[in-house]
């Protein structure tokens, strides 16, 4: 059983900063692809940031680069995802999913789900 759980989300100025994180309980934390996703209010679910297995790639959506960073701590099962300069477009439920394999951005590619966490940005 895989569980994961996010956290990090609240309210934020434009212009600031914010970190989430994602904590995946069950085996194999390691050999997972992980990814955030976010869906605002009546817009379907939107690709945020992956990161392979072992760190070494990464890909964002033009949305979010430069802007966002990802990140992984396999000792701690922890996923992390860096907001800065955020902007009142970016306010979403963040969703954290997990899969294995390689890189893709296709929601559908991805077997494990958190519940979301709620950023909004105020302008």
């Amino acid at each position: 059983q895989v569980q994961l759980v996010e956290s990090g989300g609240g309210l934020v100025q434009a212009g600031g900063s914010l970190r989430l994180s994602c904590v995946v309980s069950g085996r194999s934390f390691s050999t997972r692809v992980m990814a955030w996703w976010r869906q605002a209010p009546g817009t379907e679910r939107e690709f945020v940031a992956a990161i392979a297995r072992t760190g070494d790639d990464t890909r964002y959506s033009d949305s979010v680069k430069g802007r966002f960073t990802i990140s992984r701590d396999n000792a701690e099962s922890t996923v992390t995802l860096q907001l800065s300069s955020v902007k009142p477009e970016d306010t979403a439920v963040y969703y954290c999913a997990a899969r294995y394999g390689t890189v893709v951005t296709r929601t559908s590619a991805y077997s494990f789900w958190g519940q979301g966490t709620q950023v909004t940005v105020s302008s």
